[in-house]
């Protein structure tokens, strides 16, 4: 090709700029450090705004913690008061050394790159032993890309711990087992927690109706209000998130000011049962009785885990300075005022009217259950919000079916809705409320599940405190034993209550985790397929640059699941097409086991075979809480990606192998696009020169221009240029997205279980999931979808 030619794509950059897409994605790898860094008066609005977002759901535990405790039959409240002074030191303590001490004291430091939760333990363990069943999860043929702009860390020393691990298979499918049973659980709080709040705040209609009219209203007010909650969930938080830390601060400070009062005014000296003689002794009197009634006392640590999850919206100071000088405070003077209330009042018709309305003042009973609906409401939603987190998380490693996942903040990107789930959630929690129509069954069920949710926590903590903190196993078995023993008694106080309401988080949770497995082991399995039936190399290039067919304008874009070698389903095209692009790139989507990937360690290309070929590989890597590109940015920042490779030469200077010896399996990070601009000429009149590519649809492949700009003095030679040359007309005829679609069956002579894991379960799972998350937005028109069958 000609200079003149060439001219029109070459344009040099004259001074500085950056590319705005590193501005669009590049503030999550700096956000977890600007956080570190930030001043008092910064930290104390983060510390405000989590009041909202975090603290929801454990402030409105007060509406139903005795009510639970007193509800099952299981302990009176007798004259002599040790049953109420019991449960109060219960409850103090509980508070302490678990949502204090365990979770903001403790677990807390043990961030994924600033995230937390179940699935940011398990990836940290994987990530730092070197062993993992999920991609990117230790046994990744990609080197994991750093996180956030974190140091590495140091390699850890060996011990026979991280040994176990990384040499037996079955102790990593029991570690993956055992995270996603805690992520299944927190769905299934996702569950109950709106239907135990809203209805427990409700509830108070009771004591404000006359005769038993209320039974006629309680159930429907509670479920409107349900379905209300659910439908408002596609507006995204961010559109009533300034509303959030208002609501819990003022609910906050109403149960503190209650329970102010009635110390003074009903019982002084009620500070003394925060002595743990009054466990002892409520233990003594109580026995079988007082350890069953453990479930309900459990319900006032609920919402310590979402705490924990999230951890990567605030900072780890936010939380702790909103925790322990507002949430904590104010929830120990609200039990304390209630044991202070109920301490002098002992003419109750039954056990189960023990609760938060009856030690609220008549005169302003009114406007406290109005606060009190509207903290049930902000807490369901932190809920509901989380939920959606957990299951994008799973989504993107490869542990949940495909689901539409819609952004509904373009700067928190946190904050999403995912259609499908939400509408599951809103039938099942409907199904709860009406069919037990009690806080009593409702309160079981959500006790079994936080309390197996922070079972898990504590375990996959002591294997952080072992394997990445580098911490004497004596820590960690201190920790294990400590915590593990305390909530193993309450996780079996949950557990006899199966046949009240406790069954129900057993079978949601059973229901997602085979989900979840069935759904890890088929895309396992799938990719296995796909590694196994892989083209050689060698045979691509014996076909010669012509690939044996005629190379027509244009840029086919092959999405494949591999990272090396040539995908099976390309041999189909070349030996059953007559013709393909002219350029032809390879898309492997990486998502990996870290948070956020930064933007300069996004990309990774490579080439295949040698120039004239015009074949490219590119690995895309996301963490698994960042944001994926729509389309058009998608595009743009791939074909840039590529004319800087082709433009640096091929350098190595900062190339990596992806854990093969040939040359062709090279891979290069390619840290900034060369940027280029596309503009719309269609009749080469100055007037139509200012016309923008809005729509690619729209535009005419023959008036679309490319422009790439080089940087100042850049110095490229003849066959480089013909290279961007080539790239720039493939670009101008437009791109096309060929994607596989592949049909599951297992081999003849397979056992029933995995015929029917295989042929049955996920199959039918595959039917009823979205498309990937790359090709959401492709325009079907650029769309071609090949079959195979995959015989697994």
């Amino acid at each position: 090709m000609g200079a003149g030619k060439a001219a029109p794509f070459l344009r040099v950059r004259g001074g500085g700029g950056g590319d705005p897409m590193d501005a669009e994605s590049g503030g999550c790898g700096a956000a977890g450090a600007r956080a570190r860094n930030k001043s008092w008066r910064s930290e104390m609005v983060l510390a405000y705004q989590s009041l909202g977002v975090v603290y929801g759901e454990v402030a409105t535990s007060p509406l139903y913690v005795y009510r639970s405790a007193f509800a099952g039959g299981d302990i009176g409240h007798s004259e002599g008061n040790e049953e109420i002074y019991g449960v109060l030191s219960l409850v103090f303590w509980t508070l302490t050394l678990v949502t204090l001490l365990k979770y903001v004291l403790i677990v807390l430091r043990a961030d994924d790159g600033g995230e937390g939760g179940t699935f940011a333990l398990y990836s940290l363990i994987c990530r730092r032993v070197g062993a993992g069943l999920l991609p990117g999860a230790g046994g990744d043929d990609l080197k994991e890309p750093r996180d956030g702009g974190a140091a590495a860390p140091p390699p850890p020393p060996t011990s026979s711990v991280r040994s176990a691990l990384q040499q037996r298979r079955e102790l990593q499918w029991l570690l993956l087992l055992f995270a996603l049973l805690g992520t299944s659980m927190v769905i299934g709080d996702g569950v109950l927690t709106p239907a135990v709040s809203v209805f427990s705040a409700v509830s108070g209609l009771k004591l404000s109706m006359v005769n038993e009219e209320h039974q006629y209203v309680l159930l429907p007010v509670t479920c409107v209000i349900l379905v209300g909650l659910f439908a408002l969930q596609h507006f995204g938080t961010h559109r009533v998130g300034f509303l959030f830390a208002p609501i819990v601060s003022l609910w906050l400070l109403c149960i503190s000011v209650i329970g102010v009062y009635n110390i003074i005014y009903w019982n002084p000296h009620i500070y003394k049962a925060l002595s743990p003689y009054y466990m002892y002794r409520f233990l003594q009197k109580t026995q079988v009785g007082g350890w069953m009634s453990l479930g309900g006392i459990l319900l006032c640590v609920t919402g310590s885990e979402a705490m924990y999850a999230d951890l990567g919206h605030f900072s780890q100071s936010s939380i702790k300075l909103a925790f322990t000088t507002v949430v904590y405070p104010s929830l120990i003077l609200a039990y304390m005022g209630q044991a202070a209330y109920i301490s002098q009042h002992h003419s109750f018709e039954k056990n189960h009217h023990i609760g938060f309305y009856v030690s609220v003042p008549e005169k302003i009973r009114w406007p406290v259950l109005g606060i009190a609906i509207l903290a049930a409401v902000v807490g369901s939603q932190a809920v509901i919000t989380g939920t959606f987190s957990v299951i994008k998380q799973c989504c993107s490693l490869n542990c949940f079916p495909r689901v539409k996942i819609v952004h509904t903040s373009s700067t928190v990107h946190g904050q999403i809705y995912i259609p499908e789930i939400n509408w599951i959630l809103m039938v099942l929690c409907l199904a709860v409320t009406i069919g037990f129509r009690d806080t009593k069954h409702m309160a079981n069920a959500q006790g079994l599940a936080v309390i197996t949710v922070m079972i898990v926590t504590t375990c996959l903590m002591s294997l952080v405190i072992v394997l990445c903190w580098n911490k004497n196993v004596i820590f960690a078995l201190a920790f294990l034993l400590f915590f593990g023993a305390i909530e193993a008694i309450y996780f079996s106080a949950s557990l006899v209550k199966f046949h009240e309401g406790a069954w129900v988080p057993i079978i949601l949770s059973m229901i997602f985790l085979m989900v979840m497995c069935v759904w890890h082991y088929g895309t396992a399995k799938k990719y296995e397929f796909d590694v196994d039936n892989k083209v050689s190399i060698s045979w691509l290039l014996d076909l010669g640059p012509s690939l044996g067919i005629v190379r027509v304008r244009g840029i086919g874009l092959i999405h494949t699941e591999i990272m090396s070698g040539i995908p099976a389903i390309f041999s189909h095209f070349v030996t059953n097409l007559p013709a393909f692009h002219q350029v032809l790139v390879f898309l492997c989507i990486k998502s990996v086991s870290v948070p956020h990937v930064q933007p300069e360690e996004r990309f990774l290309v490579g080439r295949i075979g040698l120039k004239q070929y015009r074949l490219y590989r590119v690995v895309v890597r996301y963490g698994y809480r960042d944001v994926q590109q729509d389309s058009l940015e998608f595009e743009k920042a791939l074909v840039s990606s590529i004319a800087e490779f082709i433009r640096s030469g091929d350098s190595d200077q900062n190339g990596y192998l992806d854990g093969s010896d040939s040359p062709y399996e090279r891979l290069s990070i390619i840290s900034k696009g060369l940027p280029f601009q596309e503009d719309g000429e269609p009749d080469g009149s100055p007037e139509s020169s200012t016309l923008k590519e809005t729509n690619p649809k729209l535009v005419s492949s023959k008036s679309r221009r490319v422009r790439f700009v080089l940087p100042e003095n850049a110095q490229i030679n003849s066959e480089v240029r013909s290279e961007l040359q080539e790239l720039t007309e493939a670009r101008e005829a437009g791109m096309s997205f060929i994607m596989g679609r592949s049909y599951m069956k297992a081999k003849s002579g397979s056992s029933l279980i995995k015929r029917i894991t295989i042929n049955f379960i996920y199959e039918f799972l595959m039917r009823n999931s979205r498309s990937p998350a790359y090709a959401a937005n492709v325009p079907h028109v650029s769309t071609l979808e090949v079959g195979m069958v995959c015989q697994v």
